[in-house]
């Protein structure tokens, strides 16, 4: 279990002052790659909403620290890897005092995944370690303002992570809690992961049954109750963010076997999320202003090519790391602040968080 300096427990809920500039929060990058500019795309939606494709240019590998600026919807990015390995990690959660949920490792056999939380300023590199006691791999999917986190854990680490069990957890002042939907319809081995949780402890996720299908659920942490989610017409469906108005963004799959994205709002509204030409959608983050962020795929196979995404106002706009093959976007907290990860040029996923 690669577990260099192990943090001590609960110092990752420390209070952080989170700047308010993007200038402090990237302060100290070792490289900085030029911004190169950006193309505008109109298009429209299946609703008739306009379209916005914003392409970061630069240069990006995974030891280097670019940043790039988008003239209409444009971030400053920056790549954030943990130094024990370089090669494969993922950031997929950002609360508004700019604290990151993340791991490394690719869960393949020998590169098990190690979970950490990411304090700002992101440049001193304090990727503070978040693992369940006993676990073989952790990743942290999702954190509050509060100081609590979720993800899921695996006592395996086998030759691929399909072939490894997993549960879900939420911890809290260094105390974990394992979390699994009760059910005797479980997949095998079983899967059940926490993905998202907000201030009003209120952590969703989902677990699949015998069949592979996922059911998306809610679960409150003070009581530990259980409720599905649910959308019209879903097979299989995953819970993979909520907000502090319990809305709650994820993706299903329909009877035609087409994959959606949705935000499912507290009074039982739905909408499909469906960027223009993709043949798969996904949401992952939510904030409390109802701009959410995913990815969305073009093409099939060896063709698909696969871009980050926000979607507000009924508008998707797409964003691209620098010279990345694919790029997803996973976080936004309420200041629009995007994390994610991406493909380099060497095959690496690489970390990184946007600044609007």
């Amino acid at each position: 279990m690669k577990n260099a300096q192990q943090r001590t427990p609960g110092r990752f809920m420390l209070a952080v002052t989170r700047p308010r500039k993007a200038t402090k929060l990237l302060a100290g990058a070792i490289a900085v790659g030029a911004a190169a500019g950006c193309s505008a795309i109109g298009g429209s939606s299946a609703a008739g909403s306009a379209n916005e494709s914003v392409s970061l240019s630069g240069s990006a590998t995974s030891n280097a620290a670019p940043i790039a600026n988008g003239k209409a919807a444009g971030y400053q990015v920056l790549t954030l890897n943990d130094r024990r390995d370089i090669t494969f990690n993922q950031l997929l959660g950002i609360n508004n005092e700019g604290a990151i949920a993340g791991y490394f490792g690719s869960g393949n056999a020998g590169h098990p995944n190690k979970g950490y939380v990411l304090t700002p300023p992101f440049a001193q590199g304090d990727f503070g370690n978040e693992n369940v006691p006993g676990s073989m791999q952790t990743q942290v999917t999702g954190l509050n303002d509060l100081g609590v986190t979720v993800g899921f854990f695996s006592a395996q680490n086998g030759a691929t992570p399909a072939d490894d069990n997993n549960f879900g957890f939420w911890s809290a002042r260094g105390r974990f809690h394992k979390v699994d939907f009760p059910t005797r319809n479980n997949a095998n081995p079983p899967v059940n992961q926490l993905l998202g949780v907000n201030n009003s402890g209120v952590a969703v996720g989902f677990y699949n049954d015998s069949k592979g299908n996922s059911h998306g659920y809610t679960y409150r942490l003070n009581g530990g109750w259980f409720k599905s989610v649910t959308v019209h017409g879903a097979t299989s469906l995953t819970a993979a963010a909520i907000n502090n108005a319990g809305a709650i963004a994820g993706f299903y799959t329909n009877a035609a076997g087409t994959v959606d994205g949705f935000v499912k709002w507290q009074n039982g509204r739905v909408a499909t999320l469906a960027a223009p030409g993709a043949s798969m959608t996904q949401a992952f983050g939510i904030n409390d202003r109802g701009e959410v962020v995913g990815t969305y795929t073009v093409g099939t196979g060896d063709n698909a090519v696969t871009h980050g995404f926000t979607w507000a106002n009924g508008k998707f706009t797409t964003v691209d790391y620098p010279a990345a093959s694919s790029t997803a976007l996973n976080g936004v907290n309420d200041e629009g602040d995007i994390v994610g990860f991406y493909t380099d040029a060497a095959g690496n996923t690489d970390g990184f968080v946007g600044l609007p």
